[in-house]
Formats: structure tokens, C-alpha cells, sequence
């Protein structure tokens, strides 16, 4: 039986999960994948902004006691050139060094992204003899990453398997109307969850 090694990007499912106007549920993702074989790990990402609130920690609690390895970093604040703001944090780091680190404990790689920035490691572990999964939405994978993998899996195409039945995320205009109110924006971890899930 092959041994699987699951590497989920937060925030690149989550806007998926945008685009598609259908949530998943983080449980059913594990018990798809393993279905491939025997699940060695499974990796999440995501940003956190800072402080983290209540509801954030739920979720990456809820991930833990799922069977997740959570790998989290700060959302960073910084200004471009008109003065205009944005948060954001790339774990493209992390989720290569898991990938390459662990390469011995697993046979198979399943990467939820579309990210392009993952060819050159894709092909790497491919040469070495890694079969590679990448799972996300034709729209937001590049050619590259997709032409690098052994496999491609389109989420519109397992949503029966993954999808959180009832639970809708806000749309984009929902969103940007809370920040103009001065709501918190919402981030992976915090649309991903709700109390009474776990």
C-alpha cells in the first residue's frame, strides 16, 4: 500500500473555496486523500493574523485534534508605494521543507494548491521517484505546476467527497462591506470553522 503525505495551502484552497461558493470540511479532505493509500501526515498552512482571537484558535485546534500537523505564521502588515495596506504571509517555505524533509516517509505527495511556485520541487521529487497529486481549481493552477505532477484532481470534481454541506462562505462584496464597517476581515482560519463543528 502506498504511503500518502497531504500538503494543504490554507489560503490558496480557501480562495478556491471562494471562487467555487462551496466550503470543505477538513475532516472528509483527510478521509478522500487517505482513500489513496495509507496516510503518512497531512500538512496544513495558514497566515494568522495577531492577535489571534477566539475563533481562530478553534479552528487550528479543531485542525490538530483532526490529525493535522498546523504550520502557522503572522500575517505581516506592509504598505506599497501609495501608502495603501495589505496583510499577507507566505508559507511557501515551510510547505517545501516538509515536502522535501519527509520525502522517506512518503510515496506519494498530494498537494492542495495551484501555486506555480511549486514546479522546481515537484519536479525534484518526481526525479527521485515520487508520484505527485496536485488537487485544486483549473482557474487558479498554473500550467506549470500542473504539467509537473503526476496527477491533477479538479475539487469541482470530488466536491460530493469534500464539500461541508450547508455552509456557505460571504461573498467578496459581503466582505468588503464588514471592512468598511470596520469589521475584521476574514481569513482562512476564521471562514474555515464555526463552533459547532467539532
Amino acid at each position: 500500500m502506498e504511503r500518502i503525505g497531504l500538503f494543504i495551502d490554507g489560503a490558496n484552497v480557501y480562495a478556491a473555496a471562494k471562487r467555487l461558493g462551496w466550503n470543505f470540511d477538513h475532516r472528509k479532505i483527510l478521509e478522500h486523500f487517505a482513500g489513496y493509500g495509507a496516510l503518512y501526515n497531512a500538512f496544513y498552512y495558514t497566515a494568522i493574523p495577531l492577535p489571534m482571537d477566539d475563533k481562530q484558535k478553534r479552528f487550528i485546534d479543531a485542525l490538530t485534534y483532526m490529525g493535522y500537523t498546523v504550520r502557522t505564521r503572522p500575517l505581516r502588515e506592509t504598505a506599497d508605494e501609495n501608502g495603501d495596506t495589505s496583510r499577507r504571509a507566505s508559507l511557501d517555505i515551510e510547505l517545501v521543507t516538509d515536502l522535501l524533509s519527509t520525502e522517506g516517509r512518503y510515496d506519494v505527495a498530494v498537494l492542495l494548491t495551484g501555486d506555480g511556485d511549486f514546479e522546481r520541487p515537484v519536479e525534484v521529487l518526481r526525479a527521485r521517484g515520487k508520484r505527485i497529486v496536485v488537487a485544486c481549481i483549473p482557474e487558479m493552477t498554473s500550467y506549470e505546476l500542473r504539467n509537473a505532477a503526476d496527477e491533477y484532481v479538479d475539487f469541482k470534481d470530488i466536491r460530493a467527497s469534500v464539500e461541508r454541506p450547508g455552509y456557505r462562505l460571504p461573498s467578496e462584496a459581503q466582505g468588503a462591506r464588514e471592512r468598511a464597517d470596520g469589521g475584521r476581515p476574514f481569513y482562512a482560519s476564521v471562514a474555515l470553522s464555526d463552533s459547532d463543528d467539532h
